[in-house]
């Protein structure tokens, strides 16, 4: 086994969220040395494809590089979700769920309901220095999905803890499974209310909802309350949390922000690009196929390490450096092609709302003295930490 194969398995080896800093400098030797390495294994073997336009390939042709892969990992504790279907099954499924995340339904209350959401959380800080993670970042994202779920507010914090449990199936199965169980004890009695009495929420329209002439059982629902959950909350979180560390390690680039809030949406697309919050994603070749040189079998697992060609110097000039007047039309964050996330502009919006909150109720922001702030992690990136010193609250 090569040098930067061995270095990479020592970072997936830390598991998911594990305590990576920089796992850069290998995705850049991976891009140079092997961009479609070959990890032998079980069965048809392990591929990661690291360079821009390979990910990018591999992302629009669903055909050739299925979903079905999440069968073995995120679906173990999720359940049958979108997760890992492909063709017209995923289309059918996925016609349930984007109707309420899409941008008609963003309109009329709902930013002002954010923005209400991301005022509470605020008046709520305590006094002196806060974590704006454990503060922030961590509750704002799921308190506003509950809201579009219709689910009980009192369930926020555990509701959380489970979805990022979940992610942990391969490092620490156990902890994953229970997660899974939790959400169905919670979850469960929800869907059999609403199938009671519906209201205009989300799990309202997916206990109604038929794929294929048959309505969703409860198992269903939950199943897919678990992805919404974890997708609707994690993806926020991290993004928020990472743009909210630029601006606490550049006071510049703050000052700016402050000053011209229609960069704010520039800040975040360069945020997805600098520190894509879901960084990795698996794949399952469904042919025998080759990238750069490289035979892929049929069978063979894959992963896309979008995290790596969002910083593919082939693609995007002085990639390492964080910069807003960047052009990120083609960033990879959300995905792409049929399988582009369906709730990308939701997220884009709480992110925007709750910065705004931020900004605006706060002077400037700077870390607390004798503190810092990491982004960590492989799969999912975001900070730990966000301990800063607000100097006074409007």
């Amino acid at each position: 086994m090569t040098d930067v194969a061995t270095d990479l398995l020592a970072l997936l080896a830390r598991g998911p969220r594990g305590d990576v800093t920089d796992p850069y400098a290998v995705y850049a030797r991976l891009r140079d040395e092997a961009p479609a390495l070959a990890i032998p294994g079980l069965g048809a073997g392990l591929f990661v494809l690291s360079r821009y336009d390979d990910v990018r390939a591999a992302l629009r042709d669903d055909a050739l590089f299925s979903n079905r892969a999440n069968a073995r990992g995120a679906s173990l504790v999720m359940g049958r979700t979108l997760i890992e279907m492909d063709g017209a099954e995923h289309l059918r499924h996925r016609k349930l769920v984007t109707p309420a995340l899409a941008p008609r339904a963003l309109r009329g209350d709902f930013p002002k309901l954010v923005e209400r959401i991301a005022h509470e959380i605020v008046d709520g800080f305590p006094r002196g220095d806060v974590d704006l993670v454990e503060a922030f970042t961590f509750v704002f994202p799921l308190r506003v999905f509950v809201e579009i779920l219709g689910l009980p507010t009192d369930d926020v914090a555990a509701l959380h803890a489970c979805a990022a449990d979940l992610t942990l199936v391969q490092a620490d199965p156990d902890r994953a499974f229970a997660a899974s169980r939790r959400m169905r004890e919670l979850l469960l009695p929800v869907v059999a209310r609403k199938r009671a009495e519906p209201g205009d929420d989300l799990i309202s329209t997916l206990a109604a909802a038929e794929v294929d002439g048959t309505r969703l059982g409860d198992e269903e629902v939950v199943s897919f309350l678990r992805l919404l959950v974890s997708a609707g909350a994690e993806t926020t979180f991290h993004l928020l949390g990472s743009a909210l560390h630029v601006l606490l390690d550049d006071p510049e680039l703050q000052a700016l922000v402050r000053a011209r809030r229609d960069r704010i949406d520039d800040l975040l697309w360069e945020t997805l690009r600098f520190e894509t919050p879901v960084a990795i994603l698996p794949r399952e070749a469904t042919r025998a196929t080759e990238i750069a040189g490289v035979a892929i079998p049929e069978g063979a697992d894959v992963l896309l390490l979008v995290g790596s060609a969002s910083r593919d110097e082939r693609r995007w000039r002085d990639p390492d450096r964080f910069d807003i007047d960047r052009d990120n039309a083609e960033t990879l964050s959300f995905g792409l092609g049929r399988h582009y996330c369906a709730g990308s502009r939701l997220a884009l919006l709480e992110a925007r709302i709750g910065l705004e909150a931020l900004l605006d109720r706060t002077d400037a922001l700077a870390l607390a003295p004798g503190e810092r702030s990491r982004i960590v992690g492989t799969a999912f990136r975001g900070p730990d930490r966000l301990p800063v010193r607000i100097a006074s609250r409007a």
